[in-house]
């Protein structure tokens, strides 16, 4: 299995406790979601129409400040695994590190897979992977920069799952070049992993490979509803930026105290590098803190923001260290 965060069970299984004494930090979701009403008898019981399907589209597109194609899909995940299938196999480039899948799902898809360090040697790939902001270091590229790499390559792909926070930083929200396919995430920002909804944005032809790629009915009936409020709803993710942002100061300053010393970041998770990640991650375990440490880097400790009422047993936590 592919090293992740979300894997609280087995936490519990060597720390002990249940879910309610856990604070799980692993994922980079966030931790207030969107209230979720009462859903439409509808939604359970019907399949979703094109209608409805339209509807989410429209409102992915305004949320995003886009005049893209959107493909509604099950999570920003199965969008990454439809990736391979968008552009015949040959040469792939994955800015790294990152999210782990991308490179994953290309190899299985086909493709000879190269992970790079800088943008720049993305250039002649016939596909390149960019994750903006980057997962887990926060690193972000201008709109600008990635519009003249998709000059360079044959097809890019622009993963923006952790970007709800920054949306003029978004490449979809000026005309975007036809080989570039822009990822979004529904379930990190909003707090709603479980809906399982994502989106690709795009151009032509190779939306329409993607549609064709997820099937009939690749979204729910409550995830349309759900989303088609939440996209909607501009209070509360002003309101949401603007904690997450004063959340990220809290935690940027009990990681100092720690002596610890900030990597980068987003709104959603703060990475930091130490003396020893994977015992501080014990450490933070036997509080119940769960925490996120990567193969490639013993120093690096990736923190989610907790909910205002876990605050009290994180702090405790970093006290105990």
């Amino acid at each position: 299995m592919r090293d992740h965060g979300g894997n609280l069970d087995a936490a519990m299984a060597r720390f002990g406790g249940g879910d309610n004494d856990w604070v799980d930090l692993s994922t980079g979701i966030n931790r207030v979601p969107y209230p979720v009403g009462p859903l439409p008898a509808r939604a359970w019981t019907a399949l979703p129409t094109r209608s409805d399907m339209t509807r989410l589209e429209d409102a992915a597109r305004q949320a995003y400040g886009s005049t893209a194609e959107v493909v509604p899909l099950a999570g920003a995940q199965a969008a990454i695994q439809s990736v391979p299938f968008l552009h015949t196999p040959g040469e792939a480039r994955v800015l790294s590190p990152t999210y782990n899948e991308h490179a994953a799902a290309l190899r299985t898809g086909g493709w000879r897979v190269a992970q790079v360090g800088a943008l720049s040697d993305l250039a002649g790939a016939d596909l390149a992977v960019v994750v903006s902001p980057n997962n887990p270091d926060g690193r972000s590229y201008a709109p600008e920069a990635l519009r003249d790499l998709a000059q360079r390559v044959g097809l890019l792909v622009v993963d923006e799952s952790f970007g709800d926070a920054r949306p003029e930083a978004s490449v979809a929200r000026d005309a975007m070049p036809e080989n570039v396919v822009v990822l979004r995430s529904f379930g990190k920002f909003y707090g709603l992993a479980g809906v399982r909804l994502g989106f690709a944005l795009g151009q032509g032809a190779l939306m329409d490979r993607m549609r064709a790629l997820a099937g009939p009915w690749p979204v729910s009936g409550p995830g349309i509803e759900i989303a088609c409020a939440a996209l909607s709803d501009r209070a509360w993710q002003a309101q949401t930026i603007a904690r997450l942002q004063e959340d990220c100061v809290r935690m940027d300053g009990l990681a100092s105290r720690a002596g610890w010393t900030l990597v980068g970041g987003t709104e959603l998770f703060r990475t930091y590098a130490t003396q020893d990640a994977a015992g501080i991650l014990e450490q933070l375990a036997e509080a119940h803190i769960w925490s996120r440490v990567f193969p490639y880097d013993p120093t690096w400790i990736r923190l989610g923001l907790p909910a205002p009422e876990e605050w009290v047993q994180v702090e405790a936590g970093f006290a105990s260290l």
